[in-house]
């Protein structure tokens, strides 16, 4: 494994008011990877705990479309709970291991609304 390059990351729970029953080893957030180059990712992630409720919930049921049981539609990336510390780790080991998947990668020029 190789050194993983700096990084700065933005994490939408950061930037949103906590809410009553908050769990972050049962939630999904957007995260964005910013390398010194200008590269951008940006990622979909949830966790492991919040994979479980999305598979048994089951919002069509009695409306006639397909059974959310039949298929998931998955995040771009499966965490074991939503904080910096284990998204730095992840992150670092993403980008030592050259694991960073293409689909990820911002297209440049694109605006996000996102300053930071």
């Amino acid at each position: 494994m190789t050194t993983p390059p700096e990084f700065s990351l933005w994490l939408e729970f950061e930037h949103t008011e906590p809410q009553p029953g908050d769990d972050p080893t049962d939630d999904f957030a957007n995260v964005q990877i910013r390398l010194p180059d200008g590269r951008r990712y940006a990622l979909n992630v949830w966790t492991f705990k919040f994979f479980h409720r999305a598979r048994c919930h089951r919002p069509y049921e009695g409306t006639g479309e397909l059974p959310s049981d039949e298929y998931l539609i998955a995040p771009d990336l499966f965490v074991e709970r939503l904080d910096r510390p284990t998204l730095e780790r992840v992150v670092s080991e993403l980008l030592a291991r050259g694991e960073m998947k293409p689909e990820w990668l911002c297209v440049e020029g694109t605006s996000d609304g996102n300053s930071t």
